[in-house]
């Protein structure tokens, strides 16, 4: 099985760029010196993260094609929670040079899935020799001419709805940081997860106050819209979807469980989309509260953890 090292850093770029789906918004993609993406709103909507081995993703629990997926979706669902269409997606791979070429290649294959789903398209990037695997991924996006959906826009009187799944990556994880038996579903969703991609647009077109992405849970999240929008936000456990193949600890997992990559919006009262799940209200004040004491610290931190 050759490596990364003996196919050399340009056998590398060749060997992934091969091929690569272009989507309508690439009107250049990889092989020059940079890329050349559409903007016909005239502005670009723009995210960034890094995925440190070890601390992000472990190789000895998710292969290569599910960090793929889970890398871009992370990104992608970032640009979806401004309001805004995905585009294209920037990926810097650090790797040791004896990292098999194979499982680079399915690495690529993931992120290729996930901007299919997205409808973006990987458009370029950057591959250098490293101790540790480290990804550097930067997803754009068009807001088509509408204004971004903020987290500052929540106001008093409107509900909170949620749309995707809660609380399974967080569940998943635990199973197999156990090493434990569990539901496979569980397991999977913590490897690969599935962002509903079409909430944007359904928050958009609903009127939403304010969105976000659901990566570091649903109560430190929604602290995050609480404070940009300068209200309280408070939740009702009992409206919360909490299916019974999350356990005893579903209600945990749900409000301090990341890396789903749901959505949590913010309504006028009657207006959120069929669906989405009303989980609470905006009122005044500040904070958030789980059925009218305040809902903790838990969530993820990178200083914290």
């Amino acid at each position: 099985m050759s490596t990364i090292g003996e196919l050399g850093e340009f056998g590398l770029i060749a060997r992934l760029t091969r091929g690569l789906p272009a989507g309508p918004a690439v009107e250049l993609g990889p092989g020059d010196d940079a890329a050349v993406i559409g903007a016909p709103d005239g502005r670009v909507v723009a995210t960034t993260d890094l995925l440190v081995e070890r601390r992000h993703f472990r190789v000895d629990w998710s292969p290569p094609y599910d960090i793929g997926c889970k890398a871009a979706a992370q990104n992608l669902a970032d640009i979806v929670a401004m309001g805004a269409a995905p585009t294209a997606l920037l990926v810097g791979l650090a790797a040791p040079t004896s990292t098999p070429v194979e499982w680079v290649e399915r690495l690529y294959a993931g992120l290729v899935e996930e901007c299919g789903r997205a409808g973006a398209s990987i458009a370029g990037g950057d591959v250098v020799g490293a101790s540790e695997i480290l990804l550097a991924i930067t997803a754009l996006g068009d807001l088509a001419g509408e204004r971004p959906l903020t987290r500052s826009g929540a106001r008093p009187g409107d509900v909170v709805a949620v749309r995707g799944r809660l609380g399974y990556s967080n569940a998943g994880m635990e199973l197999i940081d156990r090493g434990a038996e569990g539901p496979a579903q569980l397991i999977e969703a913590h490897r690969r997860p599935q962002p509903p991609y079409e909430a944007g647009a359904e928050a958009r077109r609903a009127g939403a106050t304010a969105l976000m992405d659901v990566s570091d849970g649903l109560v430190q999240d929604l602290g995050h819209i609480a404070a940009a929008s300068g209200v309280r936000i408070e939740l009702d456990s009992a409206a919360l979807p909490v299916p019974a193949i999350l356990g005893p600890d579903g209600p945990r997992h749900v409000l301090t469980g990341g890396e789903d990559h749901a959505f949590a919006a913010t309504f006028p009262e009657g207006a959120a989309p069929a669906a989405w799940t009303v989980v609470g209200v905006v009122t005044q004040g500040t904070g958030v509260l789980v059925d009218g004491r305040p809902g903790g610290t838990g969530g993820w931190d990178h200083f914290r953890q």
